[in-house]
């Protein structure tokens, strides 16, 4: 477990080494003051009061100690607090640079609620072996060690007496362990769940109020609060008994000793002030037990923790190479392109399928499997072959679920091929480091988030080197004149949490300038007019216009007559293409074509009479 968080600890594993010998010092100024009051006990088992000044000199030397054992204490937490956090911070961003290099569908997988567990709650956990376990866990074992060995001198049955009592709180504790760590599993799941769903709740509210699905939604909601707090008290209920023995025996090391060290006081094999020793010493070092010992029942916590840690850390990295982009021109090539979504991602599917926001083609239902077998992981896209031009437009068309999404989400690198291979310019985007592929292409979505920072802000992520003049030509381009001139800031008012102070469509306009800004030779349009309203329908077109001029574009798109002057338009179907051509070539060879064009007609003729 150390030797997973000590890569991160680096130039602060001095504060470490510093806050143990601080915290060690600490325990002994605490240890001393017993051997003091020793002192000043033995002349009384003699029948003797102790002298005035031998009294308080003792005094104050118990004083002193006390002194230095609150200040050396917490000088070594201190310390050991300066390499815990510092180390927390060196693991979050080898964490985040992690992330960064997996394929998103991995991310979106943990959902939003574990992240920020994992982020924020696990790593904190983190800073009780950093800042306490480790210096504490030192300092308050050595030094009972060396008193328990001191003791054998002065009677080695008394010494044994006093360990005695040693394992049964050894015993209550590797019990809870044992006990803890069986059901850890079903705590961390429902942790897990109960922040998904608790944020999933909380960003679905508008959509809940709208379709009154409120008694569903805190149903869903409610379940997944109980299930925690189930787990927990179950977790619990099987833990604190064995908290309770070792919690009660271990500081109460005088336990055989006090009553076993007196009939031999009586019985004349030892002397008084040999017991009397032994007892102050075990009472010194009792309470330093059990602060170390305490540090056992949060180790499978941590050690859980950790391992889910790792599990990221090691997660498979997206594949990249090195190099820039080298490609001879911007032609794009899908080459028997397959792909299927792993385990994580078709649960994710799964769950869009049971909440209905999405319509799932057969090719994308996971298959089933015999009994006893994992099941199988639905391909997605089966051997996809395209060539497109540079300069020219791709139209990529098709009922839900056919793959053309996942196809252009594939050419800007957001998941790995299971085979084949796309290339921009002859050279395989494989090759190119993240950094560089993402500089050749602009992709626009249909939801484009915007940070809480001036929507001036949000549009130079497209460019963060551009001029303000820059910024303030792309928003004029993308049409946004007349929304900001609504607001007294203008380009400088804050979007907002994800954009609220924006309608749907400003909002596509704010990511459409994102991308004339950016100036990427490849763009890549998925569902970029979703929000497009007849009254914003001609501003949107003249920004696209100007996204497009003189690039490699792909459109993906519902509304068919957008795309009708496409210089190509693939037809997919279950994650094939069926039919390439031009609008007219297509509307007399390809059926599907024929029916998705009626559909598009249709639907914009609707009207609510």
């Amino acid at each position: 477990m150390i030797k997973s968080v000590a890569p991160y600890i680096g130039k602060y594993k001095k504060y470490t080494v510093i806050a143990s010998i601080l915290t060690t010092l600490g325990i002994i100024a605490n240890v001393v003051p017993y051997f003091f009051l020793y002192q000043l006990i033995v002349p009384l088992t003699q029948g003797n009061l102790p002298d005035f000044k031998f009294t308080v000199i003792r005094v104050g030397a118990i004083f002193i100690c006390l002194t230095l054992y609150a200040i050396l204490y917490s000088r070594g937490l201190a310390f050991s607090h300066i390499s815990a956090y510092n180390t927390l911070k060196n693991i979050r961003i080898a964490l985040k640079n992690r992330l960064e290099n997996q394929p998103l569908g991995n991310i979106k997988e943990l959902g939003t609620g574990q992240i920020k567990r994992i982020f924020t709650d696990d790593i904190d956990q983190i800073e009780i072996l950093l800042a306490h376990a480790i210096p504490e866990g030192i300092a308050n074992l050595t030094v009972p060690v060396v008193v328990i060995l001191a003791m054998f001198f002065v009677d080695w049955r008394l010494t044994l007496l006093t360990l005695a009592v040693l394992p049964f709180g050894a015993v209550g504790m590797a019990m809870m362990m044992k006990a803890g760590t069986a059901l850890m599993g079903d705590y961390y799941e429902s942790a897990k769940k109960m922040n998904n769903t608790i944020i999933e709740y909380v960003n679905g509210m508008e959509a809940i109020k709208v379709f009154n699905k409120d008694g569903d939604s805190f149903r869903r909601f409610g379940e997944a609060v109980r299930g925690y707090r189930d787990f927990t008290l179950a977790w619990y209920k099987v833990c604190w008994p064995w908290m309770a023995v070792y919690n009660s025996t271990l500081p109460c090391l005088a336990l055989f000793t006090l009553p076993f060290g007196g009939l031999m006081v009586l019985s004349g094999k030892i002397a008084l002030s040999q017991l009397v020793l032994v007892l102050c010493m075990s009472f010194a070092v009792g309470p330093a037990i059990l602060r170390a010992l305490s540090f056992g029942g949060k180790i499978p916590q941590l050690n859980y923790k950790i391992a889910e840690l790792e599990k990221l850390m090691n997660g498979d990295a997206i594949k990249q190479g090195s190099h820039g982009f080298e490609g001879k021109n911007y032609d794009i090539e899908f080459k028997d392109v397959k792909f299927s979504y792993k385990k994580g991602e078709a649960s994710s599917l799964a769950a869009r399928v049971s909440e209905g926001n999405l319509i799932v083609s057969e090719s994308e239902r996971t298959t089933p499997s015999p009994r006893g077998e994992a099941p199988k992981t639905p391909e997605v896209l089966h051997g996809i072959n395209l060539t497109l031009k540079q300069g020219t437009t791709t139209a990529l068309i098709g009922e839900s679920g056919s793959g053309k999404s996942t196809l252009a989400k594939l050419l800007v690198h957001f998941y790995d091929l299971d085979s084949g291979s796309i290339k921009i310019g002859g050279q395989d985007i494989t090759d190119m480091s993240i950094e560089s592929l993402n500089n050749q292409i602009s992709y626009v979505a249909q939801e484009q988030f915007l940070f809480n920072t001036s929507l001036y802000e949000n549009i130079l992520i497209g460019r963060p080197d551009a001029t303000r003049e820059e910024v303030l030509d792309a928003a004029h381009r993308a049409q946004c004149d007349e929304f900001l001139a609504r607001f007294p800031k203008g380009i400088d008012t804050l979007a907002g949490d994800s954009g609220k102070q924006l309608s749907g469509g400003e909002r596509q306009r704010i990511s459409l300038a994102r991308a004339i800004l950016k100036n990427a030779p490849v763009i890549v349009l998925d569902e970029a007019t979703a929000f497009m309203d007849p009254e914003n329908e001609e501003k949107m077109n003249a920004a696209i216009a100007e996204i497009v001029k003189d690039k490699t574009v792909i459109v993906i798109a519902h509304r068919l007559s957008s795309i009708k002057n496409a210089d190509k338009i693939c037809v997919l179907k279950e994650g094939n293409v069926i039919a390439q051509g031009s609008h007219e070539e297509l509307s007399k060879s390809c059926e599907e074509y024929q029916k998705l064009w009626k559909a598009s007609t249709q639907a914009a003729k609707w009207r609510i009479s």
